[in-house]
């Protein structure tokens, strides 16, 4: 597989589902940022349903892939963001299939197989917002609507860095 230059950010979601749009609403706010500050020419930005086929054809021969997601975990602390960036070994173990997720499906399952038809990004990103609510309607929750503009900087300098990392090559050890 031959990695596009190029950088995805997927917002996974639903806007009707309160808390679970933020990653929605994660690329909305990058997008109003944008249009004032360009981000690098080859970002793309991007909103799922969380769909695994859909996920690997936005992240497919993509240098970095930023996903953006909610989870519901059974003590959630709201607006709490966890950011995961691979094992030492490049692999992804949840703690069980789509147990925190909204989606029948969940990221694990598409990171395996994108990795199995080699449709996996080069480098793969995860931010996961707790959440509160779910319930259908839409706004996020105070808590969580607060770590968004957080979560916009984090995901600026993300790409920065593998930008910079990119210009650089690969070093000697």
């Amino acid at each position: 597989m031959e990695l596009v230059a190029r950088t995805a950010v997927i917002g996974i979601g639903n806007e009707f589902r309160r808390d679970d749009g933020v990653g929605w609403a994660v690329v909305t706010a990058l997008e109003d940022r944008a249009a004032r500050q360009p981000l690098s020419r080859a970002t793309v930005l991007a909103r799922s349903d969380g769909d695994p086929g859909r996920l690997i054809g936005l992240w497919e021969d993509t240098a970095l892939a930023v996903v953006v997601d909610a989870c519901f975990p059974p003590s959630a602390q709201p607006g709490r963001t966890h950011r995961w960036s691979g094992n030492p070994d490049g692999s992804f173990h949840p703690a069980g299939p789509a147990r925190h997720s909204t989606h029948g499906l969940g990221l694990a399952e598409a990171v395996r197989l994108g990795d199995v038809l080699g449709r996996g990004p080069g480098r793969l990103v995860v931010y996961a917002v707790e959440g509160a609510d779910r319930a259908l309607g839409t706004g996020l929750t105070p808590a969580v609507a607060r770590a968004v503009p957080v979560l916009v900087r984090r995901i600026e300098a993300d790409i920065r860095r593998d930008g910079e990392a990119r210009a650089h090559g690969p070093r000697d050890g």
